[in-house]
């Protein structure tokens, strides 16, 4: 239940007691006419105000009468009226209205006690203070709801600003890891095979025409993750295995470093095949560009609860806290985003062994 409900509520429970009731204890003791007056009132009114919430216009007609009555009855009705006065500001449009209505409301209730006891001087003024009073904490309160709405909506709109820019720098840093892990090496791959291909050319043409497969091959392949990245395309499709069993294939064949793979058979939901294939493909990278390896090992193993990709390498490996580049980071904040990690362990002269941990929901055997 939110506060602004309590609140009525709060004043409904406060009209109810302090200001229906008292006039039907103030009567219990007149005739029975005046009995009968103060109870038609009182349920005229409450009435009204269960009804106020469809018909606010009907209520505060009704109240401004009620309040002139009950004065007539008791000979006065400065404490009801002064009761009453939330009432014209929580059922009428504005506080143009509010003051106009309470206005009228006041002049009800001296009239009505005027017109059964003469103009008392205490009720008078008590009326008139409670109406300056109250039209003055209306105006005061109406003005401190204005300027909380006011500072409500700024707030609102500064952290939808902040809002905009988080997604947009999450939105940057996703596109350029993904560019990282998918066109960048592709590029590299391709300017690597090209300089192979351009000095084999005179004495190795087969080779050479090997190497001009694999560059056409590759670019054809980051046509195609350009695609993916727009929006133009589908992910490839396929289980998890296959993914990094062509993965092997391309690396083994464009750079003769042996390969020694064992995957389970694993397939899985798009994430999880995605994670796994772009962890492979950055860490097969780096082999190629830094390692200087001779052999490369890659094993997947589905554990039950969780799904593992071990690459390890007998490259020349290097200070893992000294590495300033990209592509670790991107690789960690990618297992992490999946409920994941990613571990890395090298140290110069003794290769790397990089191992990729996902729980096993997206991935089944």
């Amino acid at each position: 239940m939110d506060r602004q409900r309590l609140l009525h509520q709060g004043y409904a429970a406060t009209w109810v007691v302090f200001g229906l009731c008292p006039p039907l204890v103030a009567t219990s003791d007149e005739p029975t006419a005046t009995r009968l007056g103060s109870l038609v009132i009182a349920a005229v009114l409450a009435g009204g105000y269960a009804a106020a919430r469809t018909a606010p216009a009907l209520f505060v007609g009704l109240l401004i009468a009620g309040l002139g009555g009950s004065a007539y009855l008791l000979g006065g009705g400065a404490a009801f009226f002064v009761v009453s006065l939330p009432q014209f500001w929580l059922f009428t449009r504005g506080p143009r209205q509010a003051v106009t209505f309470s206005g009228l409301a006041a002049l009800a209730t001296l009239a009505g006690g005027g017109l059964a006891a003469g103009m008392r001087t205490g009720n008078f003024l008590a009326t008139v203070i409670g109406y300056v009073a109250g039209t003055l904490l209306g105006l005061l309160f109406q003005r401190l709801v204005r300027e909380h709405a006011v500072d409500t909506a700024r707030l609102r709109s500064e952290l939808d600003l902040a809002l905009q820019r988080q997604g947009a720098a999450e939105e940057r840093e996703r596109m350029a890891r993904e560019i990282h892990d998918t066109l960048a090496q592709g590029f590299a791959s391709i300017v690597v095979l090209a300089e192979a291909a351009r000095a084999g050319m005179a004495t190795a043409p087969d080779r050479t025409a090997r190497q001009l497969r694999s560059i056409e091959q590759t670019a054809r392949e980051n046509l195609a993750e350009a695609r993916i990245l727009v929006g133009s395309a589908p992910h490839a499709t396929g289980t998890i295995t296959q993914a990094l069993r062509r993965v092997l294939d391309r690396f083994a064949e464009d750079t003769g470093v042996a390969v020694e793979a064992d995957l389970a058979d694993l397939t899985g939901d798009q994430q999880t095949r995605i994670a796994l294939l772009r962890c492979l493909q950055e860490s097969l990278a780096n082999v190629r560009k830094h390692a200087a390896a001779s052999t490369v090992g890659v094993v997947l193993a589905d554990h039950g609860d969780t799904v593992e990709l071990e690459i390890t390498d007998d490259g020349r490996g290097f200070a893992v806290g000294d590495s300033p580049g990209f592509g670790l980071d991107g690789m960690r904040r990618r297992m992490a985003e999946l409920g994941g990690e990613l571990s890395v362990t090298s140290s110069i002269g003794d290769g790397t062994r990089i191992l990729a941990t996902l729980p096993a929901s997206g991935a089944v055997t």
